[in-house]
């Protein structure tokens, strides 16, 4: 895992070397271990490196014989097959990510076509003087971009190119709507006015500093769902389950997962427990003296049947306080999803004994998990709705400006056509794997993770596991009010301790309880807030702080919440307030 950045000038001439210089020390946190850059023409690529695959002889940039220079972010599962197919002898390293420039010798282009892993690449080919970035299918791993006058630049994070002063640090108000919303933006687009992601399967083609074509590798298999008996259904599940997890496996260095208590995690620490001789390493975050449900006695009884080591976490109120303004400086790519705030400290403490863990990031996307996919395939008339037709502040006159553009991109993903054969439920989860896991879950990972240099890998989100269980029978997804019915089924049958059949509440953080302590001292302070005063009415914040009682409604502690982090990151991101301190502290800034 690493950080990767460079930039491509429009005027043939050499980038500076002191803009890739405050690149690669904006990215130093995503890779401690050493660093490299390269500078050919009018291109120039910098690398800052996290060692898991290849201590010895796997420092980037990699090149071959002919010129090819490539920095890499990311893991490539099947690199040992891909080096069996070229041969071991052609290879210079042991590194995962030399496949690349032997594919692109073969494919061009579609080189990503044959890459199994997670992955933000950028390759510069002297032949034409060619840059390509890729991403991988899902977009596990981020990579951002922006066409300015001097070239184009990238990275894999925003606040490596606002670093560089040659990018606005101007908001896009309209994404920031969407933000307050959804809680996530949508599409290419961020939060900041010219800073654009590269979408996830996206591989781009530039040229004079300039995106000359773009392709696009999907995600998820195309078709309608295949008819299948469980019994095969369950055997297929199987083999996809643990060839992922084997592969997701493939390291240097030691590695361990998070644990949550809930079906993902455990069916990937029952894989685990079955590939490893050693006991697994397993951490789990709960939140003591709250009125939220507690996961980690669940998951304590989870680990033992499996012999796992298990790591119990505790997230205070004094965490919140004190480490929200770090948490929301890290997540440049704002997504306000309270669970930030348990991976910030399950990654501050993992990356104490491990270098990498094995999460369950997908699970719900991939076969059918969250409750809104019922309603998605129901009638109207029995209580069917659209994909995310309410955002989280309506009716709750606090914003300046209320329309329903916030969401086009929702809608813009739901129109989105696979020649009629999808069934509704499908069309849901394709909607929430396009937008919701990359832009919010995935970035939630990813930030919170490298900001302790701590590789995640999600081994749901494979293209084994996609083609076993996106074209599942809609029944075999769903069944009555059962979500992700056969992956309950494969969990109740290898680790039946987890209880997969069980009704179980949602995973909460009581952030609401939290804020709604010192409501009254944080009305003004979130309510003057430069960010806030753009979009918001400033006297139904105040309002919202102050009314919110010992006990808040649900809405109105989720929206006190978003409106919350969104100060902490528009006062850190856009108008460049340092982070240090707590939420008070920085708020009075």
């Amino acid at each position: 895992m690493c950080g990767i950045a460079g930039m491509q000038t429009t005027s043939g001439q050499a980038p500076s070397s002191s803009v890739l210089d405050v690149m690669s020390d904006a990215l130093t946190h995503r890779g401690p271990d050493g660093e490299g850059n390269f500078i050919s023409g009018a291109t120039g690529l910098v690398q800052t490196r996290l060692a898991i695959i290849d201590l010895e002889t796997g420092d980037q940039p990699l090149f071959d014989d002919e010129g090819l220079a490539l920095v890499a972010n990311g893991e490539i599962y099947n690199y040992l097959e891909l080096r069996r197919e070229f041969g071991e002898h052609t290879f210079t390293t042991n590194s995962d990510c030399e496949t690349p420039l032997k594919l692109y010798r073969r494919d061009g282009s579609h080189f990503a076509d044959a890459l199994r892993g997670m992955y933000a690449i950028a390759m510069y080919d002297p032949d034409g003087e060619r840059l390509l970035l890729a991403r991988d299918p899902f977009g596990i791993k981020p990579l951002y971009y922006a066409e300015t006058s001097e070239g184009l630049l990238f990275a894999s994070e925003p606040q490596a190119l606002l670093a560089t002063g040659l990018v606005s640090r101007d908001m896009d108000s309209s994404a920031a709507g969407e933000l307050l919303q959804l809680q996530f933006t949508t599409g290419r687009r961020t939060a900041f006015k010219g800073i654009l992601r590269v979408l996830p399967g996206e591989t781009l083609v530039i040229e004079r500093g300039r995106v000359i074509e773009r392709l696009r590798r999907a995600a998820l298999p195309s078709g309608a769902p295949v008819a299948v008996s469980e019994e095969r259904a369950l055997v297929a599940l199987e083999d996809a389950l643990i060839d992922s997890v084997r592969v997701h496996q493939r390291s240097d260095v030691p590695y361990g997962m998070f644990l949550s208590g809930g079906i993902d995690s455990s069916v990937i620490l029952a894989c685990m427990a079955r590939l490893n001789d050693q006991p697994v390493r397993c951490y789990t975050a709960g939140f003591s003296g709250t009125k939220v449900r507690d996961e980690r006695e669940h998951a304590a009884h989870v680990a033992s049947a499996t012999g796992a080591d298990h790591v119990s976490i505790d997230v205070t109120e004094d965490d919140f306080w004190n480490t929200l303004p770090a948490i929301a400086a890290a997540v440049d790519d704002p997504t306000a999803d309270y669970a930030i705030i348990p991976t910030f400290k399950l990654a501050s403490v993992a990356a104490q004994d491990v270098k990498v863990v094995l999460c369950g990031e997908g699970g719900d996307e991939l076969f059918a998990g969250y409750g809104r996919y019922r309603a998605i395939t129901r009638p109207t008339w029995l209580g069917g709705r659209a994909m995310r037709a309410r955002g989280a502040l309506d009716s709750l006159k606090l914003l300046r400006k209320e329309t329903p553009d916030w969401r086009d991109g929702i809608a813009a993903a739901w129109n989105k056509k696979d020649g009629g054969k999808r069934s509704r439920l499908q069309r849901a989860q394709a909607v929430d794997c396009a937008d919701w896991l990359p832009n919010d879950l995935l970035i939630k990972l990813d930030r919170c993770l490298m900001a302790h240099s701590l590789e995640g890998r999600t081994p749901l989100l494979d293209p084994a596991i996609a083609q076993a269980a996106f074209l599942l029978p809609d029944s075999l997804k769903l069944k009555g009010r059962v979500g992700k019915y056969m992956l309950r089924a494969w969990l109740a049958k290898h680790l039946p301790e987890a209880e997969p059949f069980a009704r179980k509440r949602g995973f909460t953080v009581p952030v609401g309880e939290w804020i709604a302590g010192r409501g009254s001292r944080l009305a003004s302070l979130v309510a003057d807030q430069r960010g806030i005063q753009e979009m918001c009415n400033p006297d139904r914040v105040k309002a919202l702080f102050a009314g919110l009682g010992s006990t808040p409604a649900k809405r109105d502690g989720q929206a006190a919440w978003i409106l919350l982090f969104f100060a902490l990151w528009h006062q850190h991101h856009v108008l460049g307030v340092p982070s240090d301190g707590t939420v008070e502290e920085v708020l009075s800034a």
